[in-house]
């Protein structure tokens, strides 16, 4: 039997070329076969698909590579649910970019795993002056700002918690109640009490009850803030918040897993104002920074606040090794083997540059006021608020909840419009999160018409 061919070594590049084709015929047939943000039918069909597709999982004797790459990928692609389509708009799941992909083909191919210098010399090189640029501009003014790399916003929150622990031993948690659920989640693995939980009345932490609250606590406190809620696109007032933390001798996180890249754009980097005086800082590339999953990061003004994950293992960081000038790069992650994320994101910054990324923003958030302006416009359907990012939520007018949480899924039984949604005054909406910056006002109109089209009378 012939051994299958490597992807890395001088001869990894000719052997992939020929199955990079089959793949990409592959991925448009799949696309091609759907027809749409998503497959039509539910779960059912899908499942029926993927079956017909896949059975038998573990045959007897294999099928070659281009006829499994070509069957497989295509029933992968046909059932997708692809952000690339302007009408995929239900989550901050972002369309990537070409090239950002390209890129991690490269780190695919090559495999380096971030856990010891000696398995990924260039990759860790890269990511220690990628993350400290990146940092740099969360902290222009940090004595020695650093920045880990995550699996995302998840796994940033919770380091940020792990961190607060660490300082102090315990920490009582105070958060708005538009919160992510990760900030509770990680308060609930890691040990810690309960976060305490302060209105927000408007979708933004409320100033009033979180003086209120952080004068009524005695001990550490972490206050986490969001700049960028999932529901509803919102920012907290940060420098307010910032005041209170000092007043009250409390730290701060800010998550700004979403909101985080309006740090490049001149237009708008000033609603991340107050962001350098947290303690860490959430971001994540693979919502407004158009990355595969995952590209996520926590940043802090000092990489001195990063010391209590070191850790040593001695066939991966050994004492002798470290003194001798070796990098250690346990102590940059929970994970021990992690794949370079970095490469994507620097393929990224170096071809599009702080202009360039800035207008993929600008277009975004633009394309949002330009739906909203469509819903306000429209006399059957009533918006919630003007959007801040490129979240708008808007629904049936009149319509009871029961309605709109019909409409969502008949647009997603039919395979024709993916739309989330989200409770916010009380009420059920339609939630538009758009993340595609080749979104046409067409597209948006398309978008409307298919929620009108679908409203029961």
């Amino acid at each position: 039997m012939t051994i299958p061919p490597l992807a890395g070594g001088a001869a990894g590049p000719d052997a992939l070329r020929p199955l990079l084709g089959v793949v990409l015929d592959a991925l448009k047939e799949g696309a091609d076969a759907r027809g749409g943000p998503l497959p039509s039918g539910g779960p059912e069909a899908v499942r029926a698909d993927v079956r017909e597709a896949a059975t038998p999982v573990i045959p007897e004797h294999g099928h070659g590579a281009d006829e499994s790459l070509r069957t497989l990928v295509r029933a992968f692609a046909r059932g997708a649910a692809d952000p690339a389509d302007p009408r995929c708009a239900a989550h901050l799941h972002t369309p990537p970019l070409a090239l950002a992909v390209a890129a991690d083909l490269a780190a695919s191919a090559l495999n380096p795993s971030l856990d010891s210098w000696d398995q990924a010399p260039a990759a860790s090189a890269l990511e220690a002056e990628v993350t400290r640029a990146l940092a740099g501009e969360v902290y222009p003014r940090g004595a020695r700002p650093d920045a880990l790399v995550t699996t995302g916003g998840t796994e940033a929150n919770q380091l940020a918690l792990l961190l607060a622990r660490e300082r102090h031993g315990t920490v009582q948690i105070v958060c708005g109640g538009q919160v992510h659920h990760s900030v509770t989640r990680a308060a609930w693995l890691l040990g810690l009490p309960e976060p305490v939980s302060v209105p927000a009345p408007d979708g933004t932490t409320d100033l009033g009850g979180l003086d209120d609250a952080l004068a009524r606590l005695h001990g550490p406190v972490l206050v986490t803030a969001t700049a960028g809620t999932t529901d509803t696109g919102r920012i907290d007032p940060l420098p307010g918040i910032a005041d209170l933390c000092e007043r009250h001798g409390a730290e701060l996180h800010i998550d700004a897993a979403y909101g985080g890249p309006l740090l490049l754009s001149p237009r708008h980097r000033d609603l991340l104002r107050g962001l350098d005086r947290a303690r860490s800082v959430t971001l994540d590339l693979h919502k407004l920074g158009w990355q595969p999953v995952a590209a996520g990061l926590l940043a802090v003004p000092d990489g001195a606040l990063l010391a209590p994950l070191a850790h040593t293992a001695d066939y991966l960081n050994p004492d002798d090794d470290t003194e001798a000038g070796i990098p250690d790069l346990l102590g940059r992650s929970l994970r021990t083997t992690r794949r370079p994320d970095i490469l994507k994101i620097a393929v990224t910054l170096r071809a599009l540059g702080r202009s360039g990324l800035a207008d993929l923003v600008d277009r975004t958030l633009a394309a949002a006021h330009d739906l909203a302006d469509l819903v306000e416009k429209h006399p059957s359907l009533e918006l919630h608020a003007r959007p801040v990012l490129s979240t708008v939520l808007f629904r049936p007018r009149g319509a009871s909840d029961d309605s709109v949480a019909a409409v969502r899924r008949t647009l997603l039984h039919q395979g024709r419009a993916v739309l989330g949604r989200a409770r916010a005054d009380g009420r059920l909406w339609l939630k538009a999160t758009l993340l595609n910056p080749h979104a046409t006002p067409g597209d948006l109109e398309t978008l409307i018409s298919l929620v009108e089209g679908s409203t029961p009378r």
